[in-house]
């Protein structure tokens, strides 16, 4: 009987592991939604200019003087959508950012854009790289629903690896959990 017993906490273990690193902690009503607290902007831009992207990778489009796109182009539109925990569907509220992209992207056949997928840095680095790549695959197939050749969207999964919040709290956890639309110049 005893051996049984160590044989179903042995089996169990590595779920209660997995459970543990899914649960969240209690948050504020508002908490997890673009614009919550002052760290970053209702515009849905990122708050670092989405850290860490390097050289030769294309950087995000965003409303900063000396853009080379239109006001009518990428710089007027949100360039991020946020995503739940643990989840990779597009959320009601960022439906239209990705519409807007897919419009501009129909209209412009010869631009090309990278769909950035992040993650917080809960889970394992692993995990979080495919979660990161079905977010920007989510992305990907609103757009290509929207009748935006396959040949203009490249996605790429970051996971956790670059933090626009270094906080290790859910304000800083709903700004990391994102997708970034990043047009080559």
């Amino acid at each position: 009987m005893k051996t049984l017993k160590i044989i179903a906490a042995v089996m169990v273990l590595p779920v209660l592991l997995l459970v543990g690193c899914e649960s969240t902690p209690d948050k504020p009503a508002d908490a997890g939604k673009p614009g919550a607290g002052t760290a970053a902007p209702k515009d849905g831009s990122s708050t670092a200019g989405d850290a860490g992207a390097g050289a030769g990778a294309a950087t995000p489009i965003d409303t900063q003087a000396g853009s080379k796109e239109t006001a009518s182009g990428p710089d007027a539109m949100k360039n991020v959508v946020y995503f739940d925990f643990d989840a990779f569907d597009i959320k009601p509220e960022f439906r239209e950012t990705v519409l807007a992209h897919a419009a501009y992207l129909t209209k412009n056949p010869s631009t090309k854009v990278t769909i950035e997928g992040h993650c917080d840095e809960r889970g394992t680095p692993e995990y979080n790289i495919g979660l990161g790549d079905r977010r920007a695959g989510s992305v990907r197939q609103l757009l290509k629903l929207q009748g935006v050749s396959d040949k203009q969207i490249e996605v790429i999964s970051f996971g956790e690896m670059r933090p626009v919040a270094l906080g290790h709290d859910e304000n800083s956890w709903w700004q990391n959990r994102r997708a970034v639309f990043s047009y080559s110049k």
